[in-house]
């Protein structure tokens, strides 16, 4: 869901400018800097102008920092692309607009600013009794880790389902979302951040930096039936070989480790597995009535109380390049925001 649109192609009114972190250059977090002079955009055909009240921080504006992000804006260029607010004012076109003050979560360019454009399409409201910070992560983190367990992992009660990088907005979400379902869970973390997913649900959390860890897993599980994968090269081979030969389902939708490949000779004769592909943005555009069908579910798992509000760390937007420097590092545990008005 995230805009393609650069940083030159979008209508700005001139008169009126906000405060928002601009990423200057591709070479990362450290050229991402706090300006108070960015022109306040205007939402355009099917958008919604939204006052950001908290952008949240994920992984991919790491490597979109560096370039490294799928269609991503060239520099210069507001950062993030995920945030909560209330509608400012509405672009043409909108179909049964939510009135303006309505308070949403959703994706589009330049949510690390005071003001943002939101895609109307790709907006929800946020829960009533919920903060802006605590709704952020609903259209991404949730939504990824739902889709990944449900209709690409087709996940059911009873069996084992691996989750890495499981301290994460996203793995959080799906070590939870699968003890719903009913699967157990295995997962990886660094040592510091066991405790919290144990409390998540987790049977057992392992460094995903220990050389035996496949073998490990399958001592633990005797193969396991889905597999979600973010880190990449780091984890790949291992969670090709822990799935269940043929039945098991590898969902790929990161590579925080850098880009791993697959060889078809792989898939023939050493890991026979499915292996599945996911990005939220593409699902939503590409199958929206399956994008459709997974925000009602999330909007049932809230009203059920199996979706509590997020909790995330809130920072400063001066502290923005800190806090993506530190996530890229791996040196982060859940959720993180920023306030653009603090």
């Amino acid at each position: 869901m995230q805009s393609h649109t650069h940083s030159g192609e979008r209508r700005h009114a001139p008169e009126q400018t906000v405060r928002a972190l601009v990423q200057r250059s591709r070479r990362g977090p450290e050229d991402l800097v706090l300006t108070t002079d960015h022109p306040r955009p205007v939402p355009g055909p099917g958008e919604y102008l939204v006052r950001v009240g908290a952008a949240g921080v994920n992984f991919a504006d790491t490597m979109q920092s560096r370039g490294r992000y799928g269609g991503g804006p060239r520099p210069p260029y507001a950062a993030g692309f995920e945030a909560a607010g209330r509608i400012a004012a509405v672009g043409a076109g909108v179909e049964r607009p939510f009135p303006v003050g309505t308070r949403v979560v959703g994706t589009g360019p330049g949510a690390f600013a005071q003001y943002m454009t939101m895609p109307a399409a790709g907006v929800l409201p946020v829960p009533s009794g919920w903060s802006d910070a605590q709704a952020l992560g609903m259209v991404l983190n949730w939504a990824t880790a739902l889709a990944a367990l449900r209709p690409l992992g087709e996940v059911k009660a009873g069996e084992t389902v691996l989750v890495h990088a499981a301290a994460g907005g996203v793995g959080q979400a799906a070590v939870r979302l699968a003890r719903h379902y009913g699967a157990r869970v295995v997962a990886t973390a660094s040592p510091a951040k066991h405790a919290a997913v144990t409390a998540l649900g987790a049977e057992a959390v392992m460094d995903r930096r220990r050389r035996d860890l496949a073998a490990e897993i399958t001592r633990r599980t005797g193969g396991v039936d889905l597999v979600l994968e973010s880190v990449g090269r780091d984890t790949l081979e291992g969670s090709l070989s822990v799935a269940r030969p043929l039945t098991g389902r590898v969902v790929v939708f990161g590579a925080a480790s850098g880009e791993a490949r697959i060889s078809t000779h792989d898939l023939v004769f050493t890991h026979p597995v499915q292996v599945k592909g996911l990005h939220i943005g593409t699902l939503a555009e590409a199958a929206p009535e399956v994008y459709r069908s997974l925000i009602a579910e999330l909007e049932a798992l809230i009203a059920i109380g199996a979706y509590p509000p997020g909790s995330p760390a809130v920072h400063p937007l001066s502290e923005g390049p800190q806090v993506l420097r530190k996530l890229e590092e791996g040196r982060t545990s859940g959720k993180h925001a920023l306030d653009p008005w603090s």
